[in-house]
Order: structure tokens, then C-alpha cells, then sequence
């Protein structure tokens, strides 16, 4: 399931709902969410690694993954990702919204058919359109509670959308070889290190741009904004740091990644706090 990959995606989660709720949520609702959500990104993880699985046998960083080792079978996994994706759109549809439940659905398609199926293997972009899945968390969190969209969850969203290409490539450039052996075109792989970090300022520019449109949207006190622009500064401010010729310019790009998770969490919390303190 990917579990520490689905944490990062929860991270996202109750905050949309306390923007979505004006305050906190009803606890039940937002347990519910955020289970549901963990079976549905787990769902989507597993079904990866069924298909990847070939793949995964040529990186080092994927080569002990249970299905490779031999732990788990193809049918096996399968099942599990089948059930475990039914019961995620159950409980969603029994305790949060249609509308909630849609877009879960929505989410774990388009991660195991567009972006791991159609794009991965074909493009240098399939992080930039392929993590519009790990977008979806906005979506549905804001859902499950207004069985609705409105102007600031899609200001969320494109946080998260524009967050996802810098964040993916600092890990790619750290595992470039990985990649290489297994043929997957990530932009690391394929481009040259002054676009690589061309791409990853262009993105956390409009991460940035993205930020102060949602504080605005939802209408936060001025000081989260103050804080908000100050966090996307120092993910920008990282950047600096990545120099093509520099001899740390793997352990550079680490860092880069850590932050990117840093800032995530960090964001998460004052938009919270700002919420629940306006």
C-alpha cells in the first residue's frame, strides 16, 4: 500500500476539510475520510506495483518490494488492491458523499491507468500530469464535507498539482540511475540539469502564486499569508543550492526533497491553524 506515501497524501486531507467545515469536522466524517482514503491510495499503490513489478526488479530502491522478492503473487496483490479499492468507494459512499465518492474513484483510475499505465513509461511529464491523483485528496476531503467544489479547494488543489513536479524530480535526481535502468523517462533522466531546474522553478513559482490564491480564496487571517509566502521562499530559496556543477548536487537535491515534505506539513498546519483561529 505505500504506506508512507499515503501519509503524505492525508496530510492534505483534513485540511481541506477544516476549510470545507469552517472549523472542525464532524469527527466521525473526518475518520471516515481519512480511512477511506488510506484504502483508496492504497489501492491505487498496490495496482501500481502489479504492474510495475517487471520494472521494479531493475531499481535498487524497488528491488525488495514484496512482489519482486516473490512475497506476495501478482494474483494475490491484485485481489487485495481490488478489495481493498471496493471497500475504500464503500465507505465512502455510506459515510461521506456521492460526490466524495466519485472523485475517489476518479483517483484511483487515473493513477493506475493514466499515469502509471499511459504516461510513466512514455513521457518526461508524467509527474507533472500524473500527480494530479496525489491532487485528489484536496478534492475529496473538501467533498466529503460540502458534497460540493467551490473556488477554494481547487486553489488547493493546484498547491499541491504544481508542488508535485519539483518535489518527484528532487527524488528522481537523487535515484537517476534506478531510473535509467528501468527506461523510465523521468525528466532527470532525460534532460539536461538547466532544464531539470528550469522545470523545477517554473513550478514552485506558480506553487507559490497557487499558495497566496488559496489563503486569499478561503479568506485566511493576514498572517498566514505572511507565513505561507515565507515557507514557499524557503522551498524556492533551496533551489539556489542546486548548481549544475556542484559535486553535492545529488545530495543537494536530498535536501530538496526532505524540505518539499517539510513545507507540505508545515502548510498543512497553518492553514489549520488559521482556520480554526480566524
Amino acid at each position: 500500500m505505500k504506506l508512507r506515501v499515503v501519509e503524505l497524501l492525508l496530510v492534505s486531507t483534513l485540511p481541506a476539510m477544516v476549510l470545507a467545515a469552517r472549523g472542525l469536522p464532524d469527527f466521525g466524517l473526518a475518520i471516515a475520510t481519512i480511512f477511506a482514503g488510506t484504502l483508496a491510495a492504497g489501492s491505487a499503490n498496490a495496482f501500481n506495483m502489479v504492474i510495475e513489478s517487471d520494472l521494479d526488479k531493475l531499481m535498487a530502491r524497488t528491488a525488495k518490494r514484496p512482489i519482486v522478492t516473490g512475497l506476495i503473487s501478482k494474483t494475490k496483490a491484485t485481489i487485495f488492491a481490488t478489495v481493498i479499492g471496493v471497500l475504500s468507494l464503500a465507505l465512502f459512499w455510506s459515510f461521506t458523499t456521492p460526490l466524495a465518492t466519485l472523485l475517489a474513484f476518479i483517483a484511483i483510475v487515473f493513477y493506475v491507468v493514466v499515469y502509471t499505465m499511459a504516461l510513466k513509461q512514455r513521457t518526461s511529464q508524467n509527474i507533472v500530469w500524473g500527480g494530479a491523483a496525489g491532487c485528489m485528496p484536496v478534492l475529496i476531503g473538501w467533498a466529503a464535507v460540502t458534497n460540493s467544489l467551490s473556488v477554494t479547494p481547487w486553489a488547493f488543489f493546484f498547491v499541491i498539482f504544481f508542488w508535485t513536479p519539483p518535489h518527484f524530480w528532487a527524488l528522481a535526481i537523487k535515484y537517476k540511475d534506478d531510473y535509467a535502468a528501468a527506461g523510465t523517462p523521468m525528466l532527470p533522466v532525460v534532460a539536461t540539469k538547466a532544464r531539470v531546474l528550469g522545470e523545477m522553478w517554473f513550478h514552485t513559482t506558480l506553487m507559490i502564486a497557487s499558495s497566496i490564491w488559496l489563503i486569499s480564496s478561503a479568506k485566511l487571517p493576514t498572517w498566514s499569508m505572511a507565513v505561507t509566502i515565507a515557507l514557499g521562499l524557503v522551498f524556492a530559496r533551496q533551489l539556489l543550492a542546486l548548481k549544475e556543477g556542484s559535486p553535492e548536487y545529488g545530495k543537494v537535491a536530498g535536501k530538496i526533497f526532505q524540505w518539499s515534505i517539510t513545507y507540505l506539513s508545515l502548510l498543512s498546519v497553518v492553514l489549520v491553524a488559521a482556520q480554526l483561529l480566524s
